[in-house]
């Protein structure tokens, strides 16, 4: 595993980067904090990776250890065991594997790459590594064939000759076959590469090579000539030998099949075209498809099964891939979800010159991989162990839960296991090689993904393994828009494309509330249940968010507004009128006004049946106000202990009550701000209306980028004004940023979009009223340019804590810190009713606090701890089933932290981090204790407090790729770490850290990547990770029978050391292929299994097994020697006393 050299970073830094403790009486508090963690206890290194290998190129798969490799065209090699068992190695150089040769139960693999390289890897080990590398400077390779149990790979390249190297020592032999002399010399023509390579099954000296022009050759080895040459006009893909080595079958890029007798070269014996149709003139076929593979495998009891990749008609309807198998008179074609990129016939037995006896067909295609039982009726499908299905639709968020309750698994998994799909083969996965790691750092750990699809897959992400658990459809709430209908059309026109993606999610492990929001301005509560339930009607609450004042020109703050924070809201109903919007937005009833108070979903209006797991509590929607769409969700927070859910966009927040199902709160950003407040932000627009954007979600396949969308007044029919290239580009780099679930600022964006690579920074960017206001007058009807769009102040973070809303406050009380993402962090002060029925009846309470503190950047994180430096997790109500009698249902919450002893003695920290810095501050004083400089130069993209199992640590992930670990309350730095610079938008989006020192991102479309910066962890990561070998004893080769070992019919070995070795070849031009060796010989990988202490485990009682056999067989050799000796003495006394004596006197 590779480790990361650590920075380790002491204290008394410079001043820009060092803690500065402000001059409050609670400084000295500190001292009593004793902080546990240090620099030891981090290390960087990756773990593993799941997922679908992305853009796969090449397959292979070892018949005796039972391991499938799969290799990629970004160069890198992922190995597949049983279940559990996974492995990812990468090639340096990056290019695309475009082959893979095992060499068979010997725990080493054979890569070749497009840049003309072969690599040797070691398989012994748990950790592969590369043993050898070879760089052909001269030829360009094309094939690779290694026969079973040699040591000589043949390398055919692309001007037609073959050279040969020895996979010991990974030298070239001077043995080489040369396309001149393998092709007939009248030939005038080059028949092109080398496309296959293969020896007889049935003779070790000949080999068949088969040319893209159409050309195949037998060559005899020993006398180093062409036997046979047969022609064909079409270019042939691929060959297969039956295993008597007699005759072989050849695929060609017309559709066709044409089998070989080895001695009959003139022309072939059988011609077919499979999926062509036979004219009754008796013409040739139409020509079909090419035919890309086939593969041809015979079985005692029965017909040969003809195995093959395309061919299909080019006037055929079905416009899938599909794979082929011909068994006797039977032909089944079987379609696939996407293009096949390779497949492979597993079989019985390694020896190719047995009959095969293939069981099962391995199907790689682009974005799945596919196993098909071939010995069961209807060819079903094996289920698939492997988490290949993280990409079955895009991912759009991604949060990552490790030490969760320990039940929640379970629950999760009983639920899931009634979502499984039917008509599997009964069989077992037949890839089922390697041993599970035998780690003790074990803890429940859960990844939920969101997709675009609007679905939510949860994964049990335990002991660096991935299961999925369960699977929840979202869009199931809602009703799927008729297609072409005009009039339903507005009604979704927030989102071009996947109304339904998820664009963030907040989850309570402990109580199991689940809260969604999607692209399309909607928020759903989900409620856990294990029962089924019918729901008769979905509740609906529709929000209407405006934005800032609409009397903007006015510097009262407190304005003509819903009513003020300080006043609770009372329950509203789910009439649009009613929940806080201003008496002036009202609904147009004219047909040619703009649309408003419109969602942009229709939600499900029949009873809607739930099965058990994630149910619908409540459907909130944000409505259209005056023509423009709602915004996006930036942030979104559920609170089972308070039964509050709330979330925020650029045009403010809103507290709902999923009990009451009621609008508690819904005001702009501006109108938190108290009038006092110094952080007070005064508009800046003087637009009559707020103007709200609708942008779209990123997905993760980059096929469909963030872009605002322009929204078109009807009465007016103007559009956006058009910005230069480089602004265009810009502001659509930036809503990429922000389509992460967090909101960032203007300022970090615009350095982002400077960062990057892929577009030029513009030439000007107006941020003052100016540019607004030319930008107002040239449409007052468009949409907000994405420069004011930047210049709002987004909600960018939640979190409720039991702590003190107010300097004066003498107890904590339930309250509500929200972060902005120009810096600010702002508290609501939360008044809840008692428990039971009155929860249910009096309003809850919420009143505006005013400002705690200001920080560069948008705000991220926030957390609270105890007086002792304990992190104050947020309170929650436990989970309990939702139809359970009410005296059942207890609610509490988690001991708060005990009021203050003495006057001026804090009793909370408040740990608020932003995209710049991260302060302290003490409660309920609201001194600053420790300030800290992140980064200057780039900016934080993902902050999380975490619980490492010696303390606590706030963990960054920088835009320029650094991972810091700093210490709480102090803010020292821990960790520092240069490991990934942002290269894709997709690791901004989905990087996140959980407890325990784990993190992960989403490497590629398909593919999580787990890494640790715990040092603790990665002291124990080889003993947790799998072992790909495992010592078997190869399979017997094939009885040749009495009359085939009598008269030669059986087969024909080989001693290739003979024929290639220095002594008989030579040696190799040097200039042809250099020779890079790894960092282990050929010595580390025969004795690799003894550094581990499995494979020594393994190694020792195998000997002890071969020791006691050899013991065994030498008692018996010794019987048989004294039972000789005893005959032979026993003999000659015989001839003494016969010795002289006639033939009458016997």
């Amino acid at each position: 595993m590779k480790k990361f050299n650590i920075r380790k970073v002491l204290d008394g830094l410079t001043a820009s980067s060092s803690g500065t403790a402000s001059p409050q009486p609670g400084t000295n508090q500190n001292d009593v904090i004793q902080e546990t963690l240090q620099s030891e206890h981090f290390q960087l290194c990756k773990t593993v990776r799941h997922g679908f290998p992305y853009q796969p190129s090449s397959m292979a798969f070892d018949p005796v250890q039972k391991i499938l490799a799969i290799g990629t065209q970004s160069g890198a090699v992922r190995l597949f065991g049983r279940a559990g068992v996974e492995c990812y190695c990468q090639h340096d150089s990056g290019a695309a594997v475009i082959q893979l040769q095992f060499l068979v139960n010997e725990g080493a693999l054979v890569s070749a790459l497009a840049d003309d390289s072969v690599h040797l890897w070691n398989l012994r080990q748990k950790q592969p590594a590369i043993l050898h590398t070879l760089k052909f400077n001269r030829e360009r390779i094309t094939f690779c064939h290694l026969p079973f149990q040699s040591k000589w790979l043949y390398i055919g390249t692309e001007k037609g000759n073959i050279h040969i190297v020895n996979v010991e020592s990974f030298t070239l032999s001077g043995y080489v076959i040369m396309w001149n002399k393998a092709i007939e010399l009248s030939s005038k023509s080059h028949p092109g590469p080398v496309v296959h390579i293969s020896d007889n099954p049935m003779d070790e000296g000949k080999i068949l090579i088969g040319f893209e022009c159409g050309t195949v050759v037998l060559w005899d080895l020993k006398c180093k000539k062409a036997d046979y040459r047969y022609n064909h006009d079409e270019a042939i893909h691929s060959v297969a030998w039956h295993h008597e080595g007699k005759q072989f079958t050849c695929s060609h890029s017309d559709g066709t099949l044409t089998t070989w007798n080895v001695r009959v070269p003139a022309k072939p014996t059988i011609t077919i075209t499979p999926h062509g149709k036979q004219p009754k003139d008796g013409k040739k076929p139409e020509p079909c498809k090419p035919i890309l593979k086939v593969e041809y495998k015979t079985t005692r009891a029965g017909d040969a099964f003809v195995v093959m990749s395309g061919g299909l008609s080019y006037d055929t309807g079905c416009r899938r891939s599909c794979l082929t198998v011909m068994h006797g008179k039977s032909t089944a074609v079987l379609e696939m979800d996407y293009p096949i990129v390779d497949f492979l016939t597993l079989c019985e037995t390694p020896y190719p010159n047995d009959f095969q006896e293939p069981y099962a067909v391995v199907v790689l295609l682009e974005k799945d991989l596919v196993v098909i039982d071939l010995e069961q009726i209807g060819y079903p499908i094996f289920e698939n162990p492997y988490p290949l299905s993280i990409h079955e639709s895009p991912v759009t968020c991604v949060e990552y839960f490790a030490d969760c309750p320990p039940e929640l698994i379970p629950a999760l998994y009983s639920v899931g296991s009634r979502q499984k799909r039917q008509g599997y083969s009964k069989k077992e996965w037949p890839i089922s090689g390697g041993n599970w790691g035998q780690g003790t750092l074990s803890y429940p750990e859960i990844i939920v993904t969101g997709h675009a699809d609007g679905s939510i897959k949860f994964w049990d992400a335990s002991a660096i393994m991935l299961q999925v658990l369960y699977k929840l459809k979202t869009a199931k709430v809602f009703e799927k828009a008729p297609k072409g209908g005009k009039e339903e059309k507005p009604s979704t026109e927030i989102v071009d494309e996947d109304p339904f993606a998820i664009q963030t999610l907040s989850w309570c492990p402990e109580s199991r509330m689940l809260c969604v929001a999607g692209v399309s301005a909607h928020v759903i509560i989900y409620r856990f249940s294990k029962q089924e339930m019918t729901t008769e009607v979905v509740q609906l609450l529709e929000v209407r968010m405006q934005g800032e004042l609409n009397d903007v020109d006015s510097p009262d703050p407190a304005g003509d507004h819903p009513p003020t924070p300080s006043t609770p809201v009372p329950p509203s109903s789910s009439s649009p009128t009613q929940e806080g919007e201003p008496p002036e937005a009202q609904p147009f009833t004219s047909d040619d006004r703009p649309r408003d108070n419109v969602p942009g979903l229709k939600v499900w209006s029949a009873p809607l049946k739930q099965s058990p797991g994630y149910q619908v509590e409540l459907v909130i929607q944000l409505v259209w106000v005056s023509g423009e769409p709602p915004q996006q969700i930036t942030s979104l927070a559920v609170s089972s202990s308070d039964g509050l859910v709330v979330f925020g966009n650029s045009s403010g927040l809103a507290v709902v009550d999923y009990l009451q199902k009621s609008l508690l709160l819904n005001m702009s950003t501006s109108e938190l701000y108290s009038p006092s407040d110094p952080y007070q932000r005064q508009p800046r627009s003087p637009r009559k209306t707020r103007q709200p954007s609708g942008a779209l979600s990123d997905n993760s396949d980059g096929n469909n980028i963030s872009e605002e969308k322009s929204s078109k007044s009807p009465t007016s029919g103007s559009t956006t004004p058009t910005n230069s290239d480089d602004e265009h580009k810009q502001k659509r780099f930036i809503e990429m940023v922000k389509s992460k679930s967090r909101r960032f600022s203007k300022t970090v964006a615009n350095d982002f979009a400077k960062m990057s690579k892929k577009i030029s920074s513009p030439t000007e960017q107006k941020t003052g009223l100016d540019a607004k206001d030319s930008s107002f007058s040239r449409s007052r009807s468009s949409s907000v340019t994405s420069i004011e769009r930047e210049s709002r102040e987004a909600i960018s973070s939640f979190h409720f804590s039991e702590s003190f809303p107010r300097k004066s406050d003498s107890s904590p009380s339930p309250s509500l810190w929200l972060g902005t993402t120009q810096g600010t962090v702002l508290v609501l002060s939360l008044s809840l009713p008692p428990t039971g029925d009155q929860r249910l009846q009096q309003p809850v309470g919420v009143s505006s606090c005013g400002t705690l503190v200001r920080l560069k950047g948008g705000i991220l994180t926030m957390a609270f701890l105890d007086s002792l430096g304990a992190v104050l997790p947020p309170s929650y109500e436990p989970w309990s089933e939702p139809s359970a009698p009410d005296e059942e249902k207890t609610r509490r919450r988690r001991p708060a932290s005990p009021p203050p002893t003495q006057d001026g003695q804090d009793s909370q920290y408040a740990v608020v981090c932003s995209e710049k810095q991260a302060k302290v501050v003490g409660l309920p004083s609201q001194s600053c204790f420790f300030k800290h400089n992140i980064t200057e130069s780039s900016f934080v993209l993902r902050a999380d407090v975490v619980q490492m199992a010696a303390g606590l640590c706030l963990a960054c992930f920088c835009a320029n790729g650094h991972i810091m670990t700093l210490s709480l309350p102090s803010l020292r730095p821990l960790l520092d770490v240069n490991y990934l610079p942002l290269t894709d938008m997709r690791i901004a989006r989905t990087f996140c850290f959980s407890n325990l020192g784990q993190a992960m991102y989403l490497t590629s479309p398909t593919e999580i990547q787990r890494i640790t910066y715990s040092q603790e962890t990665c002291d124990n990561l080889q003993e947790m990770m799998g072992e790909l070998f495992t010592p078997l004893e190869t399979p017997e080769a094939p009885n040749r029978g009495f009359f085939k070992g009598l008269f030669g019919g059986g087969a024909q070995s080989l001693d290739r050391e003979d024929l290639f070795g220095e002594t008989a070849a030579g040696k190799a031009s040097r200039s042809l292929a250099q020779h890079i060796p790894g960092p282990q010989g050929m010595e580390g990988m025969k004795g690799a299994a003894s550094g581990v202490v499995g494979d020594l485990a393994r190694a020792r009682i195998a000997l002890d097994e071969r020791g006691q056999k050899l013991g065994e067989l030498e008692d018996r050799t010794a019987a048989m020697m004294a039972s000789a000796d005893s005959f032979s003495k026993h003999a000659h006394d015989m001839m003494l006393k016969y010795k002289d004596k006639k033939w009458y006197q016997l």
